[in-house]
């Protein structure tokens, strides 16, 4: 997906102000520019001839020309915008969760520090125990790490209640690794749990998403997704898919790294499973 207007999204947050008037003009009048040349822009963004230059090229574009070309390209689509509304049609409606999902894997790219996914991936990989938790919409990602990571022959268990959290916490220690996931980062109950498993010894890894949050502070090795999510889109699938993208990593690290024992257990389990299909 190389669309202009998604990488202006995906680049927004690095922005200046008159950068930034720049791009919210181009999001609400889609297909106008065409007609406009530099100077008309320049007015109507409250700013320079060289800003507009300056973002175009912070874009990988030549200047204003490519930038026009490359937009009229698209036909004038206001789809980057990822509020989805009543008077959308269905594939509208598809084409905006596609960019927002496009949007997120970018970001995330950005926030996952390299060590820490290092760090996480050789702690997982040399565990005696890993227990994960999830809650809500977090609950599946936590099920589904741990489904990946019990098929690669690791000790692993989730759980989505909170006493449960609580008691396995309790019963962690040295060489244990317990991982949190939590989009908001601000779930009392996981950062409870997590608390109570970093007291008793084990290393705990959060995976959320990026900015300040309350699990930070019980985390030792935080692993950052990158993805907005309000009011009307909390169930949506760029957070859970981000999530679900460091769990795949952490996954083929494991199968990688584990000199054959992780391939011999994924065979045996698939071998077991064969009864259970016709």
């Amino acid at each position: 997906m190389d669309k202009i207007s998604l990488k202006i999204k995906m680049l927004y947050d690095e922005m200046g102000k008159a950068e930034r008037q720049i791009a919210d003009w181009i999001f609400e009048n889609p297909g106008k520019i065409i007609s406009l040349s530099i100077v008309e822009l320049a007015e109507l963004c409250r700013c320079s001839e060289a800003t507009i230059v300056r973002f175009s090229k912070r874009l990988g574009l030549s200047g204003y020309q490519e930038l026009k070309i490359s937009l009229a390209s698209e036909g004038g689509s206001s789809y980057i915008s990822s509020s989805i509304t009543a008077d959308d049609p269905p594939f509208t409606m598809y084409e905006k969760i596609c960019n927002d999902i496009y949007l997120s894997f970018e970001k995330t790219k950005k926030s996952l520090k390299t060590e820490a996914l290092e760090l996480a991936c050789k702690k997982i990989t040399e565990a005696k125990r890993i227990v994960i938790f999830g809650l809500g919409n977090s609950a599946s990602i936590a099920i589904d790490a741990s489904h990946k990571f019990l098929r690669a022959g690791l000790n692993s268990v989730a759980y989505s209640d909170n006493h449960m959290q609580v008691i396995a916490a309790s019963h962690l220690g040295e060489g244990d690794v317990v991982i949190g996931i939590s989009h908001s980062g601000s779930s009392k109950d996981i950062v409870e749990a997590l608390k109570i498993a970093k007291e008793h010894g084990a290393t705990t890894i959060a995976i959320t998403n990026s900015g300040k949050s309350p699990l930070l502070k019980q985390s030792d090795i935080v692993l950052a997704t990158s993805s907005n999510e309000t009011e009307y889109n909390i169930l949506a699938l760029s957070s859970r898919i981000a999530q679900l993208a460091i769990i795949d990593t952490l996954y083929f690290y494991i199968v990688y790294n584990r000199s054959g024992d992780a391939l011999r257990s994924i065979q045996e389990t698939e071998h077991s499973l064969l009864s259970k299909k016709y």
